[in-house]
Order: structure tokens, then C-alpha cells, then sequence
């Protein structure tokens, strides 16, 4: 009985011992988990932020670059700090700043990475790199910032910053962490996929201390990053210099573009800002006072400000009217004031004296020949079917709509639907005496400079276009496919002829005397657009040379007045510097620089004498004192006016 029991306890033992013998051999030979936990106490993962794609301009100058920077990251469960004070004054923080920062670290996650001090500069590094190894749980990430050449097209170029909270969630592929810099505006943004590469990652051994031993494994599991793709803007960086020096102390834009490809060559936003200052650690302090700038630097009025665009509309309702068959080249209308203002000048007049000399009642019965068409007994329906007619050929022109340039934040502009004043007046209760002002181009329709600089590419290329873009070329693959697509506006080529003659006029001795240039055939048409709240805006549109342009542009100067008087010059100018590289009017260009429209204002100098006697009159106001289509409340819902 007894050896019996000696047996059971001795198989018991021997089992027990087994069972620990064969755990042991699992957890030591067969499961490396434990292995890897072990290591994971003195290896760290270190990730390899990728360059940058750089962006130059279409002659190779560098427009944005790359500038190396530290952030100091902290794991909290690691930290050891002994003398807080002495950390606070080698690192340059407040005791408070020190606490609110581990706070914040330890609330991300006390075991994961996060930045304690972001965007360190090497110099800033430098001081207080040998100190790391007396604080325990801080290591050196290495980052980099943008940087930029010079200090313009900052609306275009746009800016990065850390990603936010609801990017992160709304990210359609697992990409971004907490903590990582996206392209938040401009082509930043547009083009992010292309400029950020992709991320690598590092592993390092590292001391009880947190300093760096070497390479974990030889490298075995470390990744390389991929720099991102370089881009190649349609940029000419010596244009937009100068353009941005012409708009100095004056409100508004100009957009250039090249019209055999739709490439940008000038994108200014005026006023702006040197894109220098929203990098590095002052890029907070610095967008907080650019937002409260009165004259919001930050609003990339190019793409945003809505305006009437004046009579420089009145080209497109010429071709529309041609095309349409209400009128012909050779059509002549008397300048009948009673029917809309106007200002001296010859009369009648043709299709292309009409454009030297924007006579406004000329376009007045163009577009009433337009909307009452004859196509049904009641005078409103008829309004309406011609209105339908009118809207589909005008949409043609890329207005009321986005054109799809490579920039964020575009606005489509206001060319209102039948529907629109349908909500306004009721059905059939409105016809052409109620709209007549859009046929001057104001009343209810809006349009952004861009679809101006648009218009000018459309008549120099006699009735196509591609849509504005900034990027000419990714790395070397050419612009995105959709640049390359022939946009045409299904007015018949043979139109164009007196538009073109007449925007030659407009410039040699019509309203626009100011831009002539000896020895350059500009084409060109001026434009006041109204401005309710104070001086009327100044508008030019034009291109260069008459045959096979080589630029197409807008000018648009806020209260400026006359569009011959401001924009006209400035156009002129910039089309000189970009097709000769020199200026042989310095006394214009002087003229221009010295205007300021705000800040302190220098002492008055009497303007320029020109071959046009009654130049300063031009382009007036269309209907005095006020005309029935400006009437009409305009709804800020897009929904109503389409």
C-alpha cells in the first residue's frame, strides 16, 4: 500500500516536471514572442521621413525646396528628467510649457513616440544635442520643412502643416499618422500624393540611457524612404516677380496664360505674403496674423473673387449673336443712349467698331435679339426659350462654372438659369427688359479672374481651350491627362475675325491706348466692373501677338476706376517683360509703381496724356442711375442660381 503511494507521488513529480520541461522548451525554443519583447526593451523604430518633391519653374528655376529640421520626440513611460529647471533652461521652455507637454505625450500614449519640441533648425539642434544623453526617454526625429526661393506666388504655392484630426479619420488609405505634415493649400495640396513620397523606417539599439548603439540586426528589417516626385510648375518666376511689383499697394489679380497649352504663366493674388514665413515654428503666430489682415492676403482672389466682368463680356455676347444668326459682322446699331449710357463715339457701328468702342446699346440690342427669339406668342415664354438658348451657348465659355484648374478652393461664378429669376419674379413674369444689363456683363453674373484670363486664351486660339493648370510636368510625365483635353466653344472660327480686329483697335485708338507697344500687335479689351460699395473696379483682358499668341491675360485692380485707366497698362507691361524680357516705357512702368490704391499714398502726380481725348471716360457705368436687371436680390445659395 505504501510502495503503491511512493509511486503515484514520484509519477506525480516526474509528470509536474515534464509539463515544466516541455513549457520551458515552448516558450525558449518554439515561441519567439518573449524573444522579441526581450529585444523590443533595447531596440526603437525610427521613422525615415522621405523628402519632398521639389517644385521649379518652367525654366528650371527652384521654387520650393527643402530645409532639414528636428523634432525632439519623448515616450513618456521611458522619461527621466532630474532637474526639471536645468532641462527647462537648456531646451528654452517654461516650467509650464515642460508640463503641459508631457501631459499632452502622456495622454497621446505612454508607451508610443510623440513630439515634445517640433521643428528644432540645425542650429537650434545643435545647442542641445549633447544634452539628450542626460535625460532619459527623449530622442532626435529627423524632419524636413519647405523652404522657398523666392518670395512669390505664395496663393499658388500654398503651405504644409500637421494633419488634423479629421483628415486622419477621413484618410482613404492608411497613410498618415498623428503627427505627419500633409500639403494643407495650393499646389501643396492638389499635387500631395505626387510630392510626399513614401516613408521608410529604421531600427536602432539603443542603452539603458536612450543613446543610439547602432543598427538593430544589421539593418535587417529597416525600410527606405522614397523621395517624392518633382514637379515642374508652367511658372515663369521672373513674370510673376514683376507682375507682383506692379500690383504693389493695389488689391486684385492678374492670371497669364499661355494659350496653345492653357499653362499658367503668371498666378498673382494681390496683396500677398512671402510663403517663408508659414514654415518652421513660427508658421502659427504667423497665419493667425495674416488671418487678421484687412486686406485677407490669405484669399486667393484668382480663384475666389467673384465679380461682373464688365464690358469685356461683350465678346463673347458678339460671337454668341453671330453664331446664333441674330446678327452678322457687317450689322450696324446706332449708340441710342435712351435704351442704355454710353459715351461719345462714332455711330453706328459694326461688330468691330462695337469692340473698339464698347458701345454699350449695341450690345444692349444684341442680346435683346437673343432672348426674344419669336419662338412663341407670349412674350415671357419666348424670354424664356431665348434666355435657354443663350445659357447653354455662354456656359460653353467656362463661365458659371469651376474649369477644373489644379488649385483648391476654385469658385464656379454666377451665370444665373431661368430658374433662378423663376424664384425671383415667378414664372413667366420675367423677360428680356428685366435682364437687360447682362448684356454688358453685369446685373446677376459673376466671374472669377480666372475664367477672364480664360476668354482672352479662347479668342487668341480662335475658339478653343485647355484648362488653366499650374503643374507643366510630373517628374517627367507631362501634366495630367486632363490638361491635354481640347476644350471647344462651338462658335464657328470665322467669328473671330472682327473680334480680333476689333480688340486690335481697342488697343491702337480705342480704350486701351495705354497698352500700346510699338512693334507688338496686343489685342485687347478693357472693362469697368461696378462696384456698389465704392470706386468702380478696373478690367483687362487681352493677348499677344495678334497672330499665333504666345500669352493671354486678365488684369483685375480693385476700385480703380476705368479699366483703360490701371489694368490695361499693367497688362501691357507684363506682356512686353514676358515676350521681350525688357521695358521701353519706363515712365508707364513708373506710373504704375508709384500708384498706391492703399497705405500711405504719396504725393499726387497728374496722369499720363494719352492720343484718346475722352480715354478717362470710358467704359462708364451701364444705365444711370439705376437699371432693372441690377434689382434682382442675387441669393449667395449656389442652388438658386443654377
Amino acid at each position: 500500500m505504501l510502495g503503491n503511494r511512493k509511486n503515484i507521488i514520484q509519477f506525480a513529480f516526474i509528470l509536474v516536471g515534464l509539463v515544466y520541461i516541455l513549457k520551458l522548451f515552448s516558450l525558449q525554443i518554439l515561441d519567439t514572442s518573449y524573444k522579441f519583447a526581450s529585444q523590443d526593451n533595447v531596440k526603437r523604430r525610427i521613422i525615415d521621413y522621405p523628402y519632398r518633391g521639389l517644385i521649379s519653374d518652367r525654366n528650371g528655376k527652384l521654387l520650393v525646396y527643402n530645409t532639414p529640421v528636428f523634432d525632439l520626440m519623448v515616450v513618456p513611460r521611458e522619461l527621466r528628467v532630474g532637474d526639471t529647471a536645468m532641462f527647462c533652461s537648456r531646451f528654452g521652455i517654461t516650467h509650464e510649457e515642460f508640463e503641459m507637454k508631457v501631459m499632452e505625450a502622456k495622454k497621446f500614449s505612454r508607451d508610443k513616440p510623440s513630439a515634445f519640441l517640433k521643428q528644432l533648425s540645425m542650429k537650434d539642434f545643435a545647442r542641445v544635442q549633447d544634452f539628450l544623453v542626460d535625460y532619459k526617454g527623449f530622442y532626435p526625429q529627423k524632419r524636413t520643412v519647405r523652404s522657398y526661393s523666392h518670395k512669390s506666388l505664395a496663393n499658388a504655392l500654398g503651405y504644409i502643416g500637421e494633419i488634423s484630426k479629421r483628415q486622419l479619420e477621413n484618410q482613404q488609405e492608411p497613410y498618415y499618422q498623428q503627427g505627419d505634415y500633409i500639403g494643407i493649400n495650393g499646389l501643396e495640396a492638389s499635387y500631395e500624393t505626387y510630392l510626399r513620397g513614401k516613408r521608410g523606417a529604421r531600427y536602432v539599439m539603443v542603452n539603458v540611457r536612450g543613446v543610439e548603439k547602432g543598427p538593430f540586426n544589421e539593418g535587417e528589417h529597416d525600410t527606405l524612404s522614397i523621395p517624392g516626385t518633382n514637379l515642374i510648375s508652367s511658372i515663369d518666376i521672373a513674370l510673376q516677380e514683376y507682375g507682383e511689383k506692379l500690383m504693389a499697394y493695389k488689391v486684385g489679380s492678374v492670371v497669364a496664360i499661355e494659350p496653345a497649352t492653357g499653362e499658367i504663366l503668371s498666378f498673382i493674388s494681390a496683396p500677398s505674403y512671402d510663403p517663408n514665413i508659414l514654415t518652421g515654428r513660427e508658421f502659427g503666430k504667423n497665419f493667425l496674423q495674416l488671418q487678421k489682415d484687412s486686406l485677407v492676403p490669405l484669399f486667393n482672389r484668382p480663384l475666389m473673387a467673384m465679380y461682373p466682368p464688365g464690358s469685356i463680356f461683350k465678346i463673347a455676347q458678339a460671337l454668341i449673336g453671330m453664331d446664333q444668326g441674330v446678327i452678322n459682322p457687317h450689322t450696324r446699331f446706332p449708340c441710342n443712349r435712351s435704351l442704355v449710357n454710353c459715351h461719345p463715339h462714332p455711330s453706328p457701328l459694326d461688330v468691330r467698331g462695337s469692340v473698339q468702342h464698347s458701345c454699350n446699346p449695341y450690345y444692349y440690342m444684341v442680346f435683346k435679339n437673343l432672348i426674344e427669339r419669336g419662338k412663341d406668342p407670349n412674350k415671357f415664354k419666348d424670354a424664356e426659350i431665348g434666355y435657354d438658348m443663350w445659357y447653354d451657348k455662354i456656359k460653353k465659355f467656362g463661365f458659371g462654372e469651376r474649369l477644373g484648374i489644379d488649385l483648391p478652393n476654385e469658385k464656379s461664378g454666377i451665370i444665373p438659369s431661368n430658374r433662378y429669376y423663376d424664384r425671383v419674379y415667378g414664372d413667366l413674369r420675367w423677360k428680356f427688359s428685366t435682364i437687360y444689363s447682362l448684356s454688358i456683363g453685369q446685373g446677376e453674373i459673376g466671374t472669377i479672374p480666372i475664367q477672364m484670363a480664360n476668354l482672352a486664351a479662347i479668342i487668341a486660339n480662335r475658339g478653343h481651350y485647355y484648362t488653366p493648370h499650374l503643374i507643366k510636368s510630373i517628374g517627367d510625365n507631362g501634366p495630367l491627362s486632363q490638361y491635354k483635353v481640347r476644350h471647344d466653344v462651338g462658335i464657328d472660327q470665322q467669328f473671330y475675325q472682327p473680334i480680333v480686329d476689333g480688340m486690335e483697335d481697342v488697343v491702337n485708338a480705342g480704350t486701351a491706348a495705354r497698352a500700346r507697344i510699338k512693334h507688338i500687335q496686343i489685342c485687347g479689351k478693357t472693362g469697368t466692373a461696378q462696384n456698389p460699395h465704392g470706386e468702380d473696379h478696373s478690367v483687362f483682358i487681352a493677348f499677344a501677338p495678334k497672330d499665333n499668341p504666345k500669352i493671354a491675360i486678365a488684369v483685375f485692380v480693385e476700385n480703380a476706376g476705368f479699366g483703360g485707366t490701371w489694368a490695361a497698362p499693367i497688362a501691357s507691361l507684363m506682356i512686353e517683360k514676358y515676350l521681350t524680357d525688357t521695358i521701353t516705357r519706363p515712365h508707364l512702368e513708373k506710373y504704375i509703381l508709384d500708384k498706391r490704391f492703399y497705405g500711405k499714398e504719396e504725393e499726387s502726380k497728374p496722369p499720363l496724356r494719352t492720343a484718346v481725348k475722352e480715354l478717362s471716360e470710358q467704359d462708364q457705368k451701364a444705365g444711370s442711375p439705376a437699371y432693372p436687371g441690377n434689382t434682382a436680390i442675387v441669393s449667395n445659395r449656389k442652388e438658386d442660381l443654377l
